[in-house]
């Protein structure tokens, strides 16, 4: 049994963003046991509050080289960016509850790793709280791989992580080390290693409007002849950085991990595809193993099949969503279909051998899309017209018993016309996609 932790007092520090170049004003806050983390804009007049989790991330395709969260408002998106380095130093130092108020959309830099954070949190002292920690126990092995990258993690009694460097350049040789995480040892192996490019890479990052307050400083910057005006701080610092990005990320699972896990060339990009799947394990563990979808996290409640009635025009025998489990305005929604022998198609569609129709799969995430476009008030007495559909394909069958997960991706909306992305799982296995695009008239 761990109790929970907050910060004693209060702290403020200042610094650059590494990516906007902006200087930013920072301020720790304790906070209530079971708050969590929290991030507040009080340069914005809502102040609004971002969740540091894993159901608040920003596309890593949006945002190279960083882990950024956020979300929309009416007036455009709010968003944090560069969390991974304070999240990692939080979950090294073991803290559960913290508000950290900012006024500008990017923390520091600071030294370009994890310690600046961590002296931060020694100076407001750590403070424990009459409420218990929730882990992530790992029962059985949960693993992600996109070509030579790839993350598992397996049982373990303790926080553990094995990491193995091998970038294509002679100066960045392959580096493995293995650790378990605990304060003690991410204060003395972690936290100093900072962040680090290759030289080559410099006007490609400004180019894209990265890197504008990076230095030699906080960021090493490897050269053909070695590092440049600076020194390592470990022989094998560049692995030590990977292994601090890899914490900050799974930290956005909304606990700490208990597991081994094994990285192999993982970045933001892979780390937070494993996180999303760790959350869902997490609420399967949650639900005492119950077959569930990802639970809804922040917004309006679910909606049920009365609300989705208020919204789309379909009825039975047509209406092929169950319920909305997730809604974010203008930005994504997931519905669950639950596929019984009972459903009507299966007397004709194979009968000897139930097959659900694909056609009919993909009306199904049409009208997911159809509730989050026509679930804003300036959507009302509207209608969802397909316009067209590209890239459909489906990978795998649907038969009586599965549940298909529904998930739609806004990829451009306007007043009159919208386009999304779709994808129906099963499982977590992709069984079907598809590029929809829909014209949006007055009823």
């Amino acid at each position: 049994m761990q109790k929970q932790k907050t910060i004693q007092r209060e702290m403020a520090f200042s610094g650059i963003g590494i990516h906007t170049g902006k200087e930013v004003n920072v301020k720790f806050k304790p906070a209530l046991a079971d708050t969590g983390i929290y991030f507040i804009r009080v340069d914005l007049e809502e102040k609004p509050l971002i969740k540091a989790h894993i159901s608040k991330i920003t596309e890593p395709s949006r945002r190279l080289r960083r882990t950024s969260v956020g979300f929309n408002l009416k007036e455009g998106s709010v968003e944090i960016h560069t969390i991974e380095h304070i999240m990692s130093a939080l979950c090294g130092m073991g803290i559960d509850n913290i508000i950290i108020e900012l006024d500008a959309e990017e923390l520091p830099g600071l030294d370009g790793g994890a310690q600046g954070f961590v002296e931060v949190i020694k100076k407001a002292g750590v403070e424990e709280q009459d409420a218990e920690r929730e882990f992530l126990t790992i029962k059985t092995p949960v693993w992600i791989q996109e070509g030579c990258r790839s993350l598992v993690v397996l049982p373990a009694s303790n926080f553990e992580i094995s990491y193995t460097l091998n970038y294509d350049n002679p100066l960045l040789s392959s580096q493995y080390l293995n650790l378990s995480i605990n304060p003690e040892t991410f204060e003395k192996e972690i936290a100093p290693s900072r962040t680090f490019c290759l030289e080559e890479e410099v006007e490609a990052l400004k180019k894209m409007g990265l890197g504008k307050g990076a230095n030699y400083e906080n960021t090493i910057v490897i050269g053909k002849k070695g590092v440049i005006d600076n020194r390592l701080r470990f022989e094998n610092e560049f692995v030590r950085h990977k292994i601090a990005d890899l914490i900050g990320d799974l930290y956005l699972l909304g606990c700490p991990l208990v597991g081994h896990v094994i990285a192999i060339k993982s970045g933001h990009s892979l780390n937070i595809k494993f996180v999303q799947k760790l959350f869902k394990y997490l609420k399967k563990t949650k639900e005492a193993g119950i077959k569930a979808p990802l639970a809804y996290m922040g917004g309006p409640p679910p909606l049920d099949i009365n609300a989705i009635h208020s919204i789309l025009p379909h009825r039975y025998p047509f209406l092929l969503i169950d319920k909305i489990i997730e809604l974010e305005e203008d930005r994504r929604a997931v519905g669950v279909k639950n596929v019984t022998v009972n459903d009507y198609f299966f007397m004709g569609h194979f009968p000897g051998r139930p097959i659900m129709p694909g056609v009919l799969i993909v009306e199904a995430m049409a009208q997911v899309a159809g509730v989050l476009l026509l679930s804003k008030p300036s959507s009302a007495g509207k209608i969802a017209y397909f316009m067209s559909m590209e890239k459909v394909k489906f990978r795998k069958t649907v038969v009586p018993g599965d549940q298909l997960i529904l998930e739609v991706d806004i990829v451009k909306i306007k007043s009159k016309t919208g386009q999304v992305h779709t994808r129906a799982l099963v499982d977590d296995v992709l069984v079907s996609e598809a590029d929809l695009r829909f014209s949006l008239v007055k009823a």
